[in-house]
């Protein structure tokens, strides 16, 4: 029954055309009456198609084909209809295939969905609950957003928001992207996504494999900053013609997805007898659809949320961390507070560990924020008993972040692993408390206070940070040194009123306090002095006098 080569294919309404005919057609012409009109006829005639299709069923097929026959154009006819009176000399097919079903999905969209769950036996050992995770990232993008980048997209060629050819626009961490990028490739659309400049590698070569282009923004400025990637969003859809942007914060199909499928996928896999759903929160999309359906079924199921901390889901205002992913610094109009019962806050360090700890104990290679839900489950797990059936949403797999989370100089760079034997933090430890052990300047402070505050510790450069600790890295905007502030201060003496954002050099190097003195000191070979972090937190400054006192005293 498939066809190579159709150039054309001429869809007779209200006959809808299968996808496989579709999709091997390089060009569709939809008859909404099934009349053939002239111009269209003209227009195939000037293209010289190798092969035009027909497809429908009743008397209007027969007659579009008997024109596009009568104009000389190769033809095959495609219907199901025996009634269809055929043009004498038209080669006439079947629109679907009359051998035996085989198991086979005709479109990768069609795979979006139907994830399985697992037990997590081992992860679960100390809680006495059913711990069962709903694998989202075996969907074909490799997340849970599949499900609403599909929805998004139907919807919105439903509703003329999305036409043929058009652009989609969307402030992404990278898993909608890939679900949209999907989607765009087998529907022909373009993709342009804004990311934050904490999101992995893999994540914006993976959106550019796909063939969309990728605008990274920076991460540690409100969402109504001009450069902030929701509003680089907003400006290029309205500068783009064409453009339609899902803006899944605010689109009621993020939740409806949810609602429509994965909730009551889960509640058929538990045979009805889920007792918890824990999910992290992004949008709040996920944990709102998937728990409204459970509750709507059993109001008793407790829905608990797992946010990083200093999201405001948990109490923060919304300060930068490293998980990726979820958390936010607004609220949007997909989370439904009403449905989720508590929110459980957890730690970059925790989310990373419980990750890795989850890939070597199942061989479930999860990303960070499938960490931040599981270790969000076992603190709800230990309280409940053998009758309860915790389900947790696992997001979105680990390939995502090699370069980051499974990588241990990374981990190490930003204080999360610990070496043996001296370490960076040990060095800190028994630094003087003659002064603070993060002395810092704000970028709107003056280059006057900035020398003042060198020469009242006596510090030769000091951090550029944007809040005041406990600092997230993402905070930390630039450095001052007293050279060259003084070289500034001799060339130029009016700047000594300037703001310090406007002469400060790049942030200082980062180290992890768990590394040893020996990274340190090669460290501080390319800079008088580095940035010391402790799981992500930047806690002091570490320089060459720093670590010859501290071999001193050994």
């Amino acid at each position: 029954m498939p066809l190579a080569h159709i150039d054309v294919l001429v869809t007779v309404a209200p006959a809808e055309a299968p996808y496989w005919l579709v999709a091997r057609s390089k060009r569709v012409l939809p008859l909404a009456d099934g009349t053939m009109p002239a111009e269209t006829l003209a227009e195939l005639r000037a293209r010289i198609p190798r092969l035009v299709a027909v497809f429908g069923n009743g008397p209007a097929t027969g007659s579009a084909a008997a024109k596009v026959h009568e104009a000389g154009i190769p033809l095959v006819l495609f219907t199901d209809d025996a009634s269809v009176a055929v043009p004498p000399g038209v080669e006439v097919r079947p629109a679907t295939d009359a051998g035996p079903p085989m198991a086979v999905a005709d479109s990768l969209l069609d795979l979006v969905g139907e994830t399985p769950l697992l037990a997590l036996h081992r992860t679960g050992r100390g809680v006495a609950c059913h711990l069962l995770a709903k694998l989202e990232y075996l969907n074909p993008g490799g997340s849970v957003k599949d499900r609403p980048a599909l929805a998004m997209v139907a919807a919105a060629e439903r509703d003329g928001h999305l036409l043929p050819g058009g652009t989609i626009v969307e402030p992404t961490s990278g898993n909608t992207g890939v679900g949209l990028a999907m989607v765009a490739a087998l529907r022909g659309y373009r993709c342009v996504f804004t990311m934050p400049d904490k999101i992995a590698a893999e994540k914006m070569q993976l959106l550019r494999a796909y063939g969309a282009e990728v605008i990274v923004c920076p991460t540690a400025v409100a969402p109504e900053h001009p450069d902030s990637y929701y509003s680089v969003a907003n400006r290029v859809t309205a500068s783009t013609p064409g453009a339609f942007q899902p803006n899944q914060y605010h689109n009621p199909e993020n939740p409806a997805s949810h609602y429509r499928t994965t909730g009551p996928e889960i509640w058929r896999q538990t045979a009805q007898r889920v007792t918890h759903l824990v999910a992290s929160i992004g949008t709040g999309g996920t944990i709102s659809g998937v728990g409204r359906y459970l509750k709507d079924q059993n109001p008793a199921v407790q829905v608990i949320g797992a946010d990083p901390e200093g999201s405001v889901y948990s109490g923060g205002g919304g300060r930068p961390y490293l998980v990726e992913g979820i958390g936010e610094d607004f609220w949007p109009t997909t989370y439904d507070q009403s449905v989720v019962d508590r929110v459980v806050a957890v730690s970059d360090a925790n989310s990373f560990a419980t990750a890795r700890r989850v890939t070597r104990e199942e061989g479930l290679h999860v990303g960070g924020s499938c960490g931040t839900a599981i270790w969000a489950a076992l603190e709800v797990g230990r309280e409940l008993g053998p009758d309860d059936v915790v389900v947790v949403l696992l997001p979105d797999s680990g390939r995502g972040y090699l370069s980051k989370l499974y990588n241990d100089a990374w981990m190490a760079d930003h204080g999360f692993l610990q070496a043996t034997g001296p370490t960076v933090g040990r060095v800190l430890s028994q630094k003087s408390g003659a002064i603070p052990p993060l002395v810092h300047i704000h970028p709107d402070e003056t280059v006057r206070s900035a020398i003042a505050l060198l020469r009242e510790f006596e510090v030769s450069q000091m951090p550029v940070v944007k809040a005041e600790p406990p600092l997230a890295l993402a905070e930390v905007v630039g450095s001052v040194s007293d050279r060259a502030l003084l070289a500034r201060a001799l060339s130029d003496p009016a700047s000594l009123e300037s703001p310090v954002s406007a002469v400060m050099d790049a942030p200082l190097p980062t180290i992890g306090t768990g590394e040893t003195i020996d990274q340190a000191a090669a460290r501080l070979q390319d800079s008088p002095a580095v940035l010391a972090l402790d799981q992500g937190h930047p806690i002091g400054i570490l320089t060459r006098s720093d670590l010859l006192v501290y071999l001193a005293r050994q």
